[in-house]
């Protein structure tokens, strides 16, 4: 039951003040999808309705309810609405309905709005216990963050961002107390997860803090990108002995965008909870921290989980930043670089199947599976009737792919965001990837008439990134260093990816200049270096927050070196290498930066030895 409390500077005229219902909460969510990426953006994680074309199963919820009329208000927005202009009116994609009681509300939702707002559905006659569903008409992406039954028929709930976070923080329940860690890793991808292992084989105790409910970020089967780098290599053989015990065998599909099972999300959980010193918290998004007196060092971080709202507050004596964002960073004020235009964006992956499952079947099974594999038209969706892609059989798209297999079109050059902001864009950039993708299915299914009996199978809803935030370190590392083999006396990390940056393909900008949707890639003078080069560790430590590391792609680098570290596999050795830093700051009763200025020779016999099994 939801305690209904009067909100924080908001006047309730009634006895009974409105009743709060956040969609992620819902009893049962069905078909639809849990998405938080863009909650610090909007203010909280919403429900998704990614069904691909087809209607999802509807999401339920009932709870406890004071009998009387109330106003329904539905917290929504219509995503296609910042491509809408006055000459090209788009239609709505994510449309659907509230039910209360069994009986649709009059208001059809999703439809208004290009900010997030609350939307009218209208009062109604509620009882003592009231259901709510949400009906998906669509299965285009629709979304729900929250409802509100107000008993006061006049009252507006507020758009206002800080107003809004007061009538969240009403309901939340009562901060909790996590305990004190040696480390606390913010971030379960590969980097953060080597870094907990590693970390907690050494001994340390350690409190390992991911937002989604799996493990692997990108190499995840979230979002479907196979780890890529060199590991175990002279001098240092057993540094990636931690990440290969992470990274599934690799076979025949070992690449992008393949079925979930190739990326093997139980095998990252079966390593982490098979150590002891690790605490594993899933579903928690860290968005607060709290720093000592000097505002140079961290005491704890606040998580909040993407369900119930409820946060706890995680306390230790060193923190690795492995969000890829740089969001513990940042809320601790430490030192950054960002580049706002010309920076790689983000990937949606996906891939089609086929509905027959015999290599020669039967003409009634072909007729049936054809059927089954109707694709509606998408007029809000990228217009590429007229226009080349990958994965099309005409013009350079061939060139493009090297690969006529349908299974691999939908690859990591579906990318946009070049010079977007890489942070307040994100939903806009996930959604024109979206847009590009629905596109280029309906114009090869409608208009090409390509593949009859293929189905859209799978499309990523979290976004891929690659580039963001860059927390700065004593080192920030540059491509002229790896270009120059400037060797550093602390290097510890393999490079072995060529310094490999994304812009806009030329081949495919045509008609769409102003918002490219595909990618090329950094080839040619200047991408190579010899390698492997051992970034330094300097790159993983602050140099402004005095006990924060950092592992993965927020780590202390120039955009043009960031193209040459952010591949998985390196990134994962970053994690082991902080792993073995905060066990030498642990015994030592030091920080980061001292493990370099004191301590270096004790990290490299940590380097020799390996944390493997």
């Amino acid at each position: 039951m939801l305690v209904a409390t009067c909100f924080i500077g908001i006047a309730c005229s009634v006895a009974n003040p409105p009743v709060l219902i956040e969609a992620e909460a819902f009893d049962d969510v069905g078909g639809w999808a849990v998405d938080q990426q863009f909650m610090d953006l909007m203010g909280s994680p919403y429900l998704l309705a990614h069904g691909l074309g087809s209607p999802v199963a509807d999401a339920t919820h009932t709870l406890a309810t004071e009998p009387g009329q109330v106003r329904v208000w539905v917290r929504t927005r219509n995503w296609i609405a910042p491509w809408n202009t006055t000459d090209n009116l788009l239609p709505a994609p994510g449309k659907f309905q509230v039910i209360v009681d069994h009986t649709p509300l009059e208001t059809t939702f999703g439809t208004a709005g290009e900010p997030w707002l609350w939307h009218d559905g209208g009062v109604i006659e509620i009882g003592d216990r009231t259901t709510i569903e949400l009906r998906d008409l669509t299965g285009f992406d629709g979304r729900c963050d929250a409802i509100m039954l107000s008993e006061d028929l006049s009252w507006r709930p507020p758009n206002d961002p800080i107003a809004l976070a007061a009538l969240r923080n009403t309901h939340r329940p009562q901060q909790q107390e996590m305990g004190l860690f040696d480390l606390v890793v913010v971030g379960g991808g590969t980097a953060g997860t080597s870094a907990a292992i590693t970390a907690a084989r050494l001994g340390l105790s350690v409190a390992l803090v991911q937002n989604r409910p799996v493990l692997g970020g990108n190499s995840s089967s979230e979002v479907r990108v196979w780890p890529q780098g060199h590991v175990q290599l002279e001098p240092w053989p057993h540094v990636g002995d931690v990440v290969m015990e992470l990274i599934p065998r690799k076979g025949p599909q070992s690449k992008n965008a393949q079925g979930a099972d190739v990326f093997d999300d139980m095998r990252k959980r079966r390593l982490v909870d098979a150590e002891q010193n690790i605490t594993l918290l899933l579903n928690q998004h860290v968005n607060g921290v709290d720093l000592a007196d000097d505002q140079k060092h961290i005491v704890a971080v606040i998580a909040e989980n993407i369900k119930t709202g409820a946060r706890t507050r995680i306390s230790a004596s060193l923190f690795l930043d492995s969000t890829g964002d740089g969001c513990v960073g940042v809320l601790a004020g430490a030192d950054f670089d960002i580049t706002e235009t010309g920076h790689m964006g983000a990937s949606n992956l996906w891939n089609i199947q086929c509905l027959c499952t015999d290599k020669e079947p039967l003409a009634a099974d072909l007729e049936q599976a054809c059927q089954d594999a109707v694709f509606p038209r998408c007029p809000w969706a990228l217009d590429l009737s007229e226009s080349p892609f990958p994965g099309r059989d005409w013009g350079s798209t061939k060139a493009k792919t090297g690969d006529t297999n349908p299974i691999s079109i939908g690859n990591w050059y579906w990318e946009n965001g070049f010079d977007r902001d890489s942070l307040a864009d994100m939903e806009r950039i996930r959604d024109y990837n979206l847009r590009a993708i629905f596109g280029a299915w309906d114009a090869i299914k409608n208009v090409d008439g390509k593949y009859p009996s293929h189905r859209l199978n799978w499309v990523a809803y979290i976004a891929g990134k690659r580039e963001s935030r860059r927390l700065l370190g004593d080192v920030i590392l540059s491509a002229e260093d790896l270009r120059d083999s400037t060797v550093f006396p602390d290097g510890c990390v393999p490079c072995t990816w060529g310094i490999d940056t994304h812009f806009p393909d030329a081949r495919y900008l045509k008609g769409f200049e102003a918002e490219p949707f595909i990618a090329d890639y950094t080839h040619g003078e200047g991408y190579t270096y010899d390698g492997p080069y051992w970034l330094p560790y300097r790159c993983l430590y602050s140099r402004s927050i005095d006990n924060l590391f950092m592992a993965g792609r927020n780590i202390s680098v120039t955009h043009e070196a960031l193209g040459a570290v952010r591949v998985m596999k390196t990134t994962g050795c970053m994690g082991e290498i902080v792993g073995m830093a905060a066990a030498i700051c642990t015994e030592k009763h030091c920080l980061p930066r001292d493990v370099y200025s004191d301590y270096l020779p004790t990290l490299h016999a940590l380097m020799g030895k390996g944390a493997g099994q």
